[in-house]
């Protein structure tokens, strides 16, 4: 108000009579322009300047473009509304045809155009690239156009002047390549070979004797020579750098390898001689889960070796005898290697499956503690999922060897587990020798009755190894026992030779490529990490994967293996993926990453083949059960009851029963209350196998034989 009235010292219980004379009058109006202030700031409506009307043309003018209300735009698909409506099959297709394409053409065109591109041709990429491209080249082919106005250009000194228009030839001093050369080399793109035998990258045309002279020539018709003429109004600007050569500023199209979506690392040839190469330069990779009733000595006895095998230094075991002896355990010091949860030190109870690395003299060991209380039950089924071969502990004194072994005891139960699923290989630690004065009878009892009920749990007499030892002493853990009475009556090989003698499973390397998400964590660097099993196939960093159910698109950044950076991984592997272009909230404990070419199957129910163990309450339609699979653990419930096998042939031997009872075998339909990634038995071993509990007890393990939806 004040720029516009006097009333900065107004008097306002005053009344003003000067209204009249200030209104619709400003301050500014009292004061002078100069004629430089005037010239800067206001417009001048001179007759020197030039007219509006300079700027259109005489004839013809500027047409106006005629708008048809009537016409409906079509809009874009997009890839997540035509995958709605495709199958699984036909969305494996898809995806592999778009990402081919991607690879091959980058971001130069949009998604829907490659869209359609790949669903007009029925997935053919070699059709489909070669369709985006001609129409590309019809599109910009110039010379089929009508003609083109020609546009003026102001000058300084407000002369105007025509500007060639865009149907004209260039001139000598232009820097463009012609319209023939764009049109030659847009057609030597389309005519890339897609067979893997034929040439790659631009169509020469020439001969191979004269391939350097057509070069040559090439390059003086797409650039001028500036040497002959400088054109004299344009001057050289202070800084400006030199014209690149044209050939730079040509995007080249990226030659098609034997897959394209390994051209970041090796190819397929690669992988296998790579696989080859470590096999013989690094030494066996193992999984071993260590398990047994509770209170076993299972941490204390794997502690111990650790700490004998230099994994563990004298100063850290030192910390540990000191904090242990202050919270009066002194005996878990060799416990708390493995056990670093606070609950886990407080409770003396293993909760979680402690996972670490040893070596031996032939193998490099993963080895996983799992845990033996019958409430953790479910996670000592996610690390023995994970395993090669097993350790059982068992402790060797007199009522606790029993406790173990007799109905309601873990030790019987854990061992049909780890056969269950898949494990062939058991090394059996009777532990605390040194309690019953390492008698050669109590060892003798301990082994008969293990080795009668191990073999009816499905594993083979030869398989089976034993050692008398104690985690607590060290003794006949990593060296020959000093005991004068253990060598009077054994002088076999160690816990660490019988380790080292497990032989290596066959690995499914030339399988799809499929790794169980066991953790999801934010590492220091980009993106995050996950951490798992490769249970087939093979995978390079730079490549990308499909994070299943969620079905979304990931790429590996980089690879670690026991925190050593790896250009790729195996079947096997316990390794750590760092992955971006995804949200972390987009994956989770028991995803699995899987090929973009052949990617793992979803399903709520499956057909399977059980065998019930020793339970107390039949199973019949509609019963409900827990079903465990590698990392989850979902409800589910029997659907329908097929037929009963028998145990041994397998034949059928009643058809719709009415209910399953104990040491039975059956073929049944089980329904989960929602989807999740499996494979076939068949198909793939580890991937194919999982367990039914109901009431915290185990009830049957099963072998997925169909999937029905």
């Amino acid at each position: 108000m004040s720029r516009h009235r006097q009333v900065r010292g107004m008097d306002f219980g005053e009344e003003y009579e000067g209204y009249f004379d200030v209104y619709g009058h400003s301050v500014e109006d009292d004061y002078c322009v100069s004629p430089s202030t005037a010239a800067q700031f206001l417009y001048p409506r001179g007759d020197k300047h030039q007219q509006l009307s300079a700027f259109m043309e005489e004839e013809g003018g500027i047409q106006e473009e005629v708008e048809d209300e009537d016409v409906e735009e079509i809009p874009e698909r997009s890839v997540s509304q035509v995958m709605m409506q495709l199958k699984e099959t036909d969305q494996a297709k898809l995806l592999s045809c778009m990402e081919e394409m991607h690879n091959i053409l980058g971001d130069s065109h949009p998604e829907h155009v490659v869209l359609d591109a790949a669903m007009k041709h029925n997935y053919d990429l070699e059709t489909a690239l070669n369709a985006v491209l001609t129409s590309t080249t019809a599109t910009h082919d110039i010379s089929t156009g009508g003609a083109i106005p020609k546009r003026q250009r102001a000058e300084p000194g407000g002369n105007w002047r025509n500007i060639r228009p865009l149907d004209e030839p260039l001139a000598a001093d232009s820097a463009l390549p012609s319209t023939s050369a764009v049109k030659g080399i847009a057609d030597s793109v389309a005519k890339i070979s897609f067979s893997g035998q034929g040439k790659k990258g631009f169509d020469t045309r020439s001969d191979p004797s004269n391939t350097k002279d057509t070069e040559q020539t090439r390059l003086k018709e797409l650039t001028p020579d500036r040497t002959s003429e400088k054109s004299p109004s344009r001057q050289k600007s202070p800084g400006r750098p030199k014209q690149a050569n044209l050939e730079a500023s040509v995007p080249q199209v990226p030659s098609l390898t034997k897959s394209a979506s390994k051209a970041k690392g090796l190819d397929k040839l690669d992988m296998e001689a790579e696989y080859a190469k470590r096999k013989t330069t690094h030494k066996g990779m193992l999984s071993m889960v260590v398990i047994g009733h509770v209170d076993a000595g299972k941490s204390t006895l794997m502690g111990h070796l650790l700490y004998k095998l230099g994994s563990v230094s004298q100063r850290t075991m030192h910390k540990y005898e000191n904090e242990s002896r202050k919270h009066g355990k002194a005996s878990f010091a060799f416990a708390w290697v493995l056990d670093e949860t606070s609950e886990e030190r407080e409770r003396g109870v293993t909760m979680d499956v402690a996972q670490t690395r040893f070596e031996t003299a032939s193998k490099a060991v993963t080895l996983l503690d799992a845990p033996g209380h019958k409430d953790f039950i479910p996670n000592m089924i996610t690390g023995a999922a994970n395993a090669d071969v097993a350790l059982l502990v068992v402790c060797a004194t007199r009522g606790e060897f029993e406790t173990g072994f007799e109905s309601g005891g873990q030790t019987r139960e854990h061992a049909l587990l780890v056969r269950s699923l898949g494990v062939h290989q058991l090394a059996v630690a009777v532990n605390k020798m040194d309690t019953v004065g390492w008698s050669q009878e109590r060892f003798t009892e301990i082994t008969r009755k293990l080795t009668s009920f191990l073999k009816q749990a499905g594993f083979k007499e030869n398989d089976i190894k034993y050692v008398p030892c104690s985690g607590l002493t060290g003794t006949n853990l990593a060296t020959q026992a000093t005991e004068d009475a253990l060598k009077s009556w054994y002088n076999g090989p160690t816990l660490l030779d019988i380790i080292d003698g497990f032989e290596l499973p066959q690995r499914p390397v030339e399988k799809p490529f499929r790794l169980v998400v066991c953790d999801v964590f934010k590492g220091m660097g980009s993106g995050f990490s996950v951490s798992g099993r490769v249970e087939s196939g093979s995978v390079q960093t730079g490549e990308k994967v499909l994070v299943m159910p969620g079905g979304e698109t990931a790429s590996i950044k980089s690879i670690q293996l026991e925190e050593e950076p790896m250009a790729c991984t195996f079947a096997g592997d316990n390794v750590t993926l760092n992955l971006f272009n995804i949200d972390m909230t987009s994956v989770s404990t028991g995803d699995i990453l899987c090929s973009t070419v052949n990617p793992i199957r979803t399903a709520s129910l499956i057909r399977a083949r059980v065998v019930v163990f020793n339970t107390d309450c039949p199973i019949t339609k509609g019963f409900p059960v827990v079903f465990h699979y590698t990392s989850l653990n979902e409800t589910a419930v029997v659907k329908k009851l097929i037929s009963q096998l028998h145990k041994s042939t397998g034949e059928v031997i009643k058809k719709k029963p009415r209910c399953l009872t104990k040491n039975s075998s059956a073929v049944i339909e089980v329904e989960i209350e929602r989807p999740i990634c499996i494979e076939l038995y068949k198909d793939n071993r580890d991937l194919g196998r999982f367990m039914l509990r109901y009431a915290g007890h185990t009830i049957a393990a099963g072998l997925v034989i169909e999937i029905l939806g």
